[in-house]
């Protein structure tokens, strides 16, 4: 594990039972969520979908901030779609996730720019 030079935020949260009914609640109560495995319908969450949204919620704040370094305008309808994969390899569980960063009126290439140097914050 690395060392951070400084905390901005510690997230606590509370976790019981696991995937298989199990819960997860915020220390602040902002969280409060019934977990599931993949394919179980109802109103749980999988984690994987919660990884995924906590994963996309701070890439998006990273491409805002790489666009205000790089002096380029965001358009109002910014947004990232993710399709997070639950594997195994060799005995061994992993995730792989892809990313569609659309940024509406912005040509490929300076979203491509902009999502590398997200990628690097």
């Amino acid at each position: 594990m690395s060392h951070l030079g400084k905390v901005l935020y510690t997230a606590k949260t509370h976790t019981t039972g696991g995937r298989e009914g199990g819960a997860s609640r915020s220390n602040d109560g902002g969280l409060d969520i019934k977990l599931s495995t993949p394919g179980t319908s109802g109103t749980s969450t999988i984690p994987e979908q919660l990884f995924a949204a906590g994963w996309l919620a701070c890439f998006l704040s990273a491409i805002k901030i790489a666009a205000h370094k790089a002096k380029v305008a965001l358009p109002a309808e910014v947004a990232i779609d993710a399709e997070v994969d639950l594997g195994l390899d060799g005995g061994a569980y992993g995730l792989s996730a892809r990313l569609n960063v659309s940024l509406p009126g912005i040509e490929r290439e300076v979203v491509q720019r902009l999502a590398d140097t997200a990628h690097e914050l």
